[in-house]
């Protein structure tokens, strides 16, 4: 027994769809798109970097300015108030010191003149030195025995008192004044510089134009006074047109590149091979491609492929012309063939029965029969066949075998007149192999019973089986019941015959001797 092939198991694997790709407009865009990216990054980063690199330049030189402008400020209020000190130590313990009064005066001289000036008085407060002042005395601050404070708009109040409180001094440095030692530094860059204390707030120097979009580094440096902090500004590179401009230009650059691109892509490559594609899916065998709808293509490839698929239907449509040519000159040779085979059978028949005519004895009239059916047999298959090919559906049972069993009857002695042949078949199709080993096997069986029995009647049946494809040919007669004559005939001439059909029908051939039939199973290829 043949063992069962196999099993793929890598089948399934093969027969599962593929998985689905991108489209070629959507690989464009991720491929284009991705590396026109990083370059609008880099320059992206290329303008930030700028911007960050001003903004560095602009912090170092506002740490410059607000180093210099604190230290001015500081030494300029710490040596006043120094000379104020040694002033209120003096006067402190001896109110009527005129030279250390004379020697402040000598120190406020050159500040006088922007409005400076200081007042010294003693516990009850009792001018003892100095000019009236615009302000209440203000407390030093802890851990400074200097005291602070801002007149909004108009300047700076400090004071000092001595060790024993016997005295104790105040200075007002007015705004012009300060401003005065911060415009010493002149720096390159506009600066704003306030001065701040517990919250109040002394502007010194103020920009005059700030835009929404303007942006401000500021530094606090302590001058170590009474708590005062000197807060310094300036402008940083500010967010310009020019500078979202060039933030924006390489992302929009980026997008516009990516519709550009797959748009002119889309319009010259896939648009044109989709309509291509779409002509040749229609393409049947014989015809010839009309490229009319890409032979305005934009892309110059695309047309010659369309000529080279044109020129390629051209050559099938003629070739295909040749083979419908050279079929109908076989077909028509095959039809002269048939004929010519079909009158040769007949003449063979004509000579046979012309020949069976002249015999002299019963045994030689019996011979040309026996052989002349055979021939008639073999012609109705033929003849069966030829129409087969014209239609191109198989050999026709009911028809082949009907006309098969009126030869017999016409071909039959004198001695077997009265045999009956009845039918019962299907209407069922053949190929031409099965049908000349049938027609040959019905004859063999028919003329079996003939000799065993010329009064015998014989019914010929051809069924459809169970099985898909498969009919059953039987022959049943009384005189095919087991007899010696059956045994002798089919061990001296028919048997081998029989047995050699059935073999060429690749199928077993049954004998019910009690009932008297022959059975055998034969393949049909459809019904009529």
């Amino acid at each position: 027994m043949a063992s069962a092939p196999p099993q793929d198991i890598e089948a399934p694997e093969r027969l599962r769809p593929p998985p689905p790709r991108l489209a070629t407009g959507a690989k464009l865009v991720l491929v284009l798109g991705s590396t026109l990216f990083i370059l609008a990054a880099i320059a992206v980063f290329a303008t930030l970097q700028t911007t960050r690199l001003a903004d560095s330049e602009a912090s170092g030189r506002l740490r410059i300015a607000a180093n210099e402008d604190a230290r001015a400020i500081a030494s300029e209020l710490m040596g006043d108030m120094t000379a104020l000190r040694v002033a209120v130590r003096a006067m402190g313990q001896d109110p009527m010191d005129m030279p250390s009064c004379a020697r402040a005066q000598g120190v406020f001289a050159q500040q006088s003149v922007t409005g400076a000036r200081f007042l010294i008085t003693d516990r009850s407060g009792k001018t003892l030195c100095g000019d009236p002042l615009p302000a209440a005395l203000p407390v030093p601050v802890e851990g400074s025995p200097i005291g602070a404070d801002i007149l909004p708009g108009k300047g700076l109040v400090l004071s000092i008192a001595s060790q024993d409180g016997r005295a104790q001094a105040r200075a007002f440095f007015p705004l012009p004044f300060l401003q005065s030692l911060t415009d010493q530094n002149a720096p390159a860059s506009p600066i704003e510089s306030v001065l701040e204390l517990d919250g109040e707030l002394l502007p010194l120097h103020q920009l005059s134009h700030r835009g929404a979009l303007d942006r401000m580094k500021s530094m606090r440096t302590e001058l170590g006074i009474a708590g005062l902090v000197l807060r310094t500004s300036t402008p940083s590179a500010p967010i310009t047109s020019s500078l979202i401009v060039a933030l924006a230009l390489p992302l929009l650059m980026w997008l516009a590149a990516v519709v550009l691109g797959w748009f002119i892509v889309d319009r010259l490559l896939i648009r044109p091979l989709r309509r291509l594609r779409t002509i040749v899916a229609t393409y049947q065998p014989g015809e010839v491609l009309d490229i009319s709808g890409v032979e305005a293509a934009p892309a110059q490839e695309i047309r010659d492929l369309a000529d080279t698929f044109e020129a390629i239907t051209q050559t099938v449509a003629t070739h295909e012309a040749g083979l419908a040519e050279g079929l109908v000159r076989q077909t028509k040779l095959t039809r002269e063939v048939h004929h010519r085979v079909k009158n040769n059978l007949q003449v063979i028949s004509s000579l046979i029965n012309f020949h069976a005519r002249g015999a002299t004895g019963p045994e030689a009239m019996a011979a040309y029969s026996s052989i002349q059916r055979r021939v008639d047999a073999l012609a109705v298959v033929h003849r069966h066949h030829f129409a087969e090919l014209e239609e191109n559906r198989g050999l026709n049972l009911r028809t082949m075998i009907g006309e098969l069993a009126a030869n017999i009857r016409a071909t039959a002695p004198e001695s077997v007149s009265g045999i009956g042949i009845s039918l019962d078949v299907a209407p069922l199709l053949v190929n031409q192999d099965v049908a000349v080993a049938v027609a040959f096997l019905v004859t063999e069986t028919i003329e079996l019973a003939m000799n065993c029995d010329p009064t015998a009647q014989i019914r010929v049946a051809i069924k459809p089986a169970e099985q898909e494809g498969r009919a059953v040919v039987r022959v049943v007669t009384r005189a095919l019941v087991e007899t010696d004559e059956l045994r002798h005939l089919i061990g001296k001439r028919y048997g081998r015959v029989m047995e050699g059909l059935a073999r060429q029908l690749r199928a077993p051939l049954h004998h019910d001797p009690l009932v008297g039939a022959y059975e055998i199973a034969i393949p049909i290829v459809g019904r009529d």
